[in-house]
């Protein structure tokens, strides 16, 4: 095994608001550390954005073709983004974009061919990282737990504000993890109403007022009172959110406050349950650039909380993390945790394309 080893993550998420590329150096010297050495997001083109937004409601033909379109739009991306480099990255490590999570029902696909990334690149690459975990009776989510443990050890509680919220902690010397609840998904959705992405800073969602009835429906919602592991899909979003967020009663503004403060109540409610109230937290995804939704936090944690400071560890965080699970992929190494996603066992997940 070497010292150090160049690789490249990408990362595109539920809320979809681009391809997140970052360019990593990992040394070993008796444990791993990171640098950055480019990061960068590119927005998607309306098409591709419209077509892997509703890629859920696509026959097998359609997805088998999206698949590899996107695969191609990946890689013709990484063709520009390499030449910015200092050298060629030796690896390739995609999550790709997730269609269907369905870990109950032994489904998950993320699209993205790692096989037409590697026809573009010429490159190794690491894809499909969640399949395996599933088929062995796991959740195949959430995956970044390990490299928390492994690259921000210096924290007690990770925690992502993306698409949906996820946390990894340690409990008894065993690292643990779940989805905890919407979070960019619901709050973008709504958002979209308005013909924005997002709500900048939170400052709609701070001019709004409660909708009790969506609050107390919302937060009753069966997930909530589950114990780990869990995790949360774009399926399980449209069944609880959908026909709420379409009714025209509702004025965006305090659908937006409603939300918020039902996003910021669940995570502080499943943080006094697991006991890790008076923490280290780590507070990385889009939601942490959202001051509100960080102010709301911190009134329910009763705690002034802060992202980090490194905006690029917010805002490439999940990038990073699965370079480095497919560098552990290449090296024969575990990348999944079973204490996290609940499968039969550890194990070294990822299709290998070389």
């Amino acid at each position: 095994m070497k010292n150090e080893y160049f690789v490249i993550g990408l990362m595109s998420g539920t809320s979809l608001d681009g391809l997140d590329i970052a360019a990593c150096k990992f040394n070993y010297n008796k444990h791993w550390n990171y640098q950055i050495i480019k990061a960068l997001t590119i927005k998607y083109p309306d098409e591709l954005k419209h077509e892997l937004s509703n890629a859920f409601y696509s026959g097998d033909q359609q997805l088998t073709q999206l698949d590899d379109k996107y695969g191609n739009y990946i890689g013709t991306q990484l063709q520009e983004f390499i030449l910015g480099l200092p050298e060629i990255p030796e690896l390739i490590c995609s999550h790709g974009h997730t269609v269907f999570h369905r870990p109950a029902d032994g489904i998950t696909i993320q699209i993205g061919s790692g096989k037409r990334i590697h026809e573009l690149v010429n490159i190794p690459v690491v894809n499909n990282f969640r399949q395996q975990d599933v088929l062995l009776g796991g959740q195949g989510a959430p995956l970044v737990p390990l490299g928390d443990e492994i690259l921000f050890s210096n924290y007690d509680c990770c925690i992502n504000l993306g698409g949906f919220s996820n946390i990894s902690w340690k409990s008894a010397n065993k690292r643990l993890a779940c989805d905890m609840s919407p979070c960019n998904i619901l709050l973008n959705s709504i958002a979209s109403k308005l013909n924005l992405a997002f709500d900048k800073n939170g400052e709609i969602s701070r001019s709004g007022t409660l909708i009790e009835e969506l609050y107390i429906k919302w937060n009753q919602i069966e997930f909530f009172n589950k114990k780990a592991p869990k995790s949360l899909g774009r399926e399980w979003f449209e069944n609880h959110y959908l026909n709420d967020l379409s009714e025209s009663r509702f004025e965006p503004n305090d659908l937006l406050f409603t939300a918020t403060e039902h996003v910021a109540e669940q995570i502080s409610k499943f943080i006094f349950t697991i006991g890790t109230e008076n923490a280290n937290y780590l507070f990385t995804g889009g939601g942490a650039h959202n001051i509100y939704l960080m102010e709301r936090l911190s009134h329910y944690f009763g705690q002034k909380l802060n992202p980090s400071e490194d905006y690029q560890l917010i805002d490439f965080k999940e990038a990073i993390v699965f370079a480095f699970l497919g560098l552990l992929r290449i090296l024969g190494k575990i990348n999944v945790l079973s204490s996290v996603t609940g499968a039969v066992k550890d194990h070294s997940a990822g299709d290998i394309w070389t």
